[in-house]
């Protein structure tokens, strides 16, 4: 059964940031990094009105001022903004506004690319789309973090589908020598895939899928989370600091570990990808396993020279039962779970940021965050490319990420 059988069946996350929900407006929110969906809704608007609109359609009067101080996230160009812990406390503007603010800006994005425009439109444009789809991502992860901390335990999605078996284990082994890495320039990315550069990499091994919560309960029967043999020093710090024994979402009932997905609270399936766990935890249990976590690297090349550079087939690898398709090795190389790496995010040889605030996208959060590559059941099927680099602190665990193991060949 997949992560996106049990967690998120949805056809298109195009729909999540128009979707109703009755806790839209919570105000209870216990982790800084979770926004309300108003706000996603807000912010990926207020992207187009700041970046494109007002700079490059004559007469365009901003909607509100004040929304330059609401819904700017990380821009210092743009100016001063309300702190991101206490976006929930937000009650005004409400839903409704945030619509008619959407459809303003709609109005006049179809005004502005209807008319003459040139490349630097355009190309801000594209990047504000592919911004809007990542946040559809957050969107959804931020709501099953608020769902969680109702008592009631509430659903967003209906039951999904029975559970498959358990697939089989097995090792793929990868030539190294001098490889490319990033992406070529051919279609979008991101600024952080590039430049294309090449990498030495020593021969190794990788998993034919990612690591499964029935592998993972096995590691907690062994004492992983008590084990400081297995833990890096912060993460040790974590563990005993923040209590933890489990992956974020899991909790017992009547003495069995049950998870909460979107779909409510269920008992674990052990043949499904196991999902919310930091890079800290990841690590620890490659240590345990005997393995390593593969270097985003490693994983970039293992991918490109074993699957080729073929798009993601969302109809058959996105929603299908576990083991993905049976259509090739790393099967669940996409659309499963984001995959923790042993990499820093760090710039790419000759990486230079975009000129502006736009230059803020990526680059000034090159310090002190892990990559994570692949995607999950929640990302955009555009964004499930071979390149692109996700990052976050190493104990970010709202995040959908699980992980693939690797060892030295």
């Amino acid at each position: 059964m997949t992560l996106s059988a049990r967690y998120c069946d949805v056809r298109s996350t195009t729909d999540a940031l128009t979707a109703p929900l009755s806790a839209e407006d919570q105000t209870v929110q216990s982790m800084a990094d979770v926004s309300p969906t108003k706000w996603h809704r807000a912010h990926t608007t207020w992207f187009f009105e700041t970046f494109v609109l007002v700079p490059h359609l004559r007469g365009y009067a901003v909607h509100d001022p004040a929304y330059d101080y609401l819904f700017n996230s990380y821009y210092e160009a743009v100016g001063d903004r309300y702190p991101r812990a206490q976006r929930g406390m937000v009650s005004r503007p409400g839903v409704d506004e945030i619509a008619a603010y959407r459809e303003h800006v709609d109005h006049h994005m179809r005004e502005l690319l209807d008319g003459p425009h040139g490349d630097a439109v355009a190309d801000l444009v594209e990047l504000g789309l592919h911004h809007e789809q990542q946040h559809q991502e957050l969107v959804l992860m931020d709501i099953c973090h608020v769902l969680r901390q109702s008592p009631l335990r509430p659903t967003y999605l209906p039951a999904p589908q029975a559970a498959g078996p358990t697939p089989s284990f097995g090792w793929h082994d990868v030539a190294g020598g001098v490889v490319p890495i990033g992406h070529d320039g051919t279609g979008f990315a991101f600024d952080n895939e590039g430049p294309s550069h090449q990498v030495l990499l020593e021969p190794f091994r990788i998993a034919d899928r990612v690591v499964t919560c029935g592998e993972w309960l096995e590691f907690m029967t062994d004492g992983g989370y008590r084990r400081h043999d297995l833990w890096l020093s912060d993460g040790w710090a974590a563990v005993n600091s923040q209590g933890w024994e489990a992956p974020l979402y899991w909790e017992q009932v009547d003495g069995t570990w049950h998870e909460f997905t979107l779909h409510g609270l269920r008992p674990i399936d052990p043949a499904a990808p196991v999902a919310h766990v930091s890079q800290f935890e990841a690590d620890a249990f490659a240590h345990w396993a005997g393995s390593r976590l593969p270097t985003e690297f490693e994983w970039e090349h293992a991918v490109r020279s074993i699957c080729g550079t073929g798009s993601f087939d969302a109809a058959t690898g996105r929603f299908a039962t576990f083991p993905v398709d049976g259509s090739g090795p790393l099967a669940d190389r996409f659309g499963q779970v984001w995959q923790w790496t042993a990499s820093a995010y760090l710039a790419y040889p000759r990486f230079q940021p975009a000129a502006g605030a736009v230059g803020e996208y990526n680059g000034k959060f090159m310090s002190g965050q892990m990559v994570l590559r692949g995607s999950s059941c929640l990302t955009s099927v555009d964004h499930a490319r071979t390149t692109y680099r996700n990052f976050f602190p190493a104990s970010a665990r709202w995040v959908g990420a699980g992980l693939r193991l690797a060892a030295d060949n």
